[in-house]
């Protein structure tokens, strides 16, 4: 068992470590890039990577409190689903109403992999393995939808 400390920098540790290998990657628009801190530049829009001991997630999520807006946007996403998933190279889950960790309700586009912690170094090249494609992928999705995303700027 870790302690609430061990936990934060083990986690931290992981994600500076593959934002140190992802940042040898520019966008797809040949730009240098944060990758663990994507920015959509779309107000509650964002891409989002998670790990625990169990389940790693990657997800395109947005969480406008109105209810309303996030169909808009599940809409807008639809539009764009033929190309997102050929990028993708697969499917992923779409859920219009999701719990986050705080307890607050999301949007989310997603794909997941059970098994592998991010507590085990041993299994962070599996971790990396997994992340690094989807992310590069949704940056090149991203790239060309963005401006069809451009009407939730406000």
């Amino acid at each position: 068992m870790y302690s609430r400390e061990e936990v934060k920098q083990l986690k931290e540790t992981f994600w500076t470590r593959f934002g140190q290998y992802m940042a040898l990657n520019n966008s797809a628009d040949g730009e240098k890039i944060n990758w663990v801190n994507y920015r959509t530049g779309i107000k509650n829009l964002r891409f989002m990577m998670e790990a625990d001991k169990r389940l790693s997630l990657i997800a395109i999520e947005w969480s406008h409190r109105d209810l309303s807006m996030r169909k808009l946007m599940m809409e807008q996403f639809e539009e764009y689903k033929t190309i997102l998933t050929a990028i993708l190279g697969e499917e992923w889950t779409w859920d219009l109403e999701v719990e986050d960790e705080q307890g607050k309700s999301v949007s989310m586009i997603y794909m997941t992999m059970e098994g592998k912690s991010i507590f085990k170094q041993e299994d962070w090249p599996d971790l990396i393995s997994f992340f690094k494609p989807r992310l590069i992928a949704l940056d090149e999705f991203w790239c060309d939808a963005q401006y069809g995303f451009e009407i939730f700027k406000s």
